[in-house]
């Protein structure tokens, strides 16, 4: 590290003037001014939450970061969660005030990843997710699309939901949920909710996990649930021009395009308000049948995987 350019909040913060990734069209000054200029606005989402967040150094391509470093300041708070697939415990940081944000943007985290439970609940998550992925291309239309069909499978069960931008080429529809919500419950109707927008129309949606099933349709994620992280409402993305995953009124989703919204841009549109609260249903106690439903879908990831095998030993046998 450099002598720092300046000092924020106590964060001393270096070589702001560095391109922040190839075609960032922004430089790491302004990574930091964003997120400060937005820190009222995401922390809301972030805070009590373990965080993974997506860096990009000089040179290297971009990492996701879920254990902290070791160089990491004491006042970063922390919770420690067991990683069954590595065996072994991960600190994540909590991200809960102007001062780690800072920390973070100063080590060019782009991406804040934080996940759907609150530390030390994380079998108690706070929202569903629907995560619409259209197939590559300009496919941003087919995601919005999606989101509707999302929207009325929502409504034809009593649920509400706000969307917004991944800040990719899709689409989240974030469902806020009672706090007695259990991961299992959260998880089938998130199962259910997305065989019902497929169903609607199953020439737009599909809930294939494997990626050569999906024929050219968008992807309604299944499989969003226990662990799982989803990018925050105003978390900048390490994509050309670096685009924010932004709030969008269901009645304007049609007329945006995922570019209007930039580290650029964004300040300006948040200063006095907050849309995604604005946004956001009250928590929603899920109903019973949209759950029972859920449990009789086959979980996708597993499915995946037993098809896999299927066609392999099929190939084999095929010589």
């Amino acid at each position: 590290m450099g002598a720092a350019d300046e000092t924020r909040d106590g964060v001393a913060l270096t070589n702001l003037d560095q391109p922040l990734f190839d075609g960032a069209g922004a430089t790491k000054r302004d990574l930091v001014d964003y997120l400060d200029a937005v820190h009222e606005r995401i922390l809301p989402g972030l805070r009590d939450r373990p965080l993974s967040v997506v860096r990009v150094r000089p040179g290297q391509d971009p990492f996701m970061q879920k254990n902290l470093p070791k160089y990491t300041p004491d006042w970063v708070r922390r919770t420690s969660v067991w990683a069954e697939a590595s065996h072994r415990s991960i600190s994540y940081a909590l991200c809960d005030d102007r001062r780690t944000l800072l920390w973070f943007a100063n080590q060019r985290a782009v991406e804040y990843h934080p996940t759907l439970g609150r530390a030390g609940e994380p079998t108690h998550p706070t929202a569903l997710v629907l995560d619409l992925d259209p197939p590559e291309g300009d496919s941003f239309p087919m995601a919005v699309r999606a989101a509707l069909l999302v929207r009325q499978a929502l409504a034809d069960a009593g649920l509400a939901g706000a969307v917004k931008t991944s800040g990719a080429k899709g689409v989240h529809v974030i469902v806020p949920v009672d706090p007695a919500t259990t991961a299992e419950e959260a998880a089938a109707a998130t199962r259910a909710l997305a065989v019902h927008a497929e169903r609607l129309d199953p020439a737009l949606a599909t809930t294939a996990f494997i990626v050569s099933d999906r024929g050219g349709r968008v992807f309604v994620d299944p499989t969003r649930a226990y662990g799982a992280t989803v990018v925050a409402a105003y978390s900048p993305r390490v994509r050309p021009g670096t685009p924010v995953s932004y709030p969008v009124g269901w009645d304007d989703l049609a007329s945006v395009t995922p570019a209007d919204f930039t580290v650029r841009t964004v300040p300006a549109l948040v200063a006095g308000r907050d849309p995604w609260a604005e946004a956001l249903p009250a928590p929603q106690l899920l109903p019973a049948d949209l759950v029972a439903e859920g449990r009789t879908i086959p979980v996708a990831r597993v499915q995946a995987m037993h098809e896999g095998k299927r066609r392999a030993k099929a190939r084999r046998e095929a010589g």
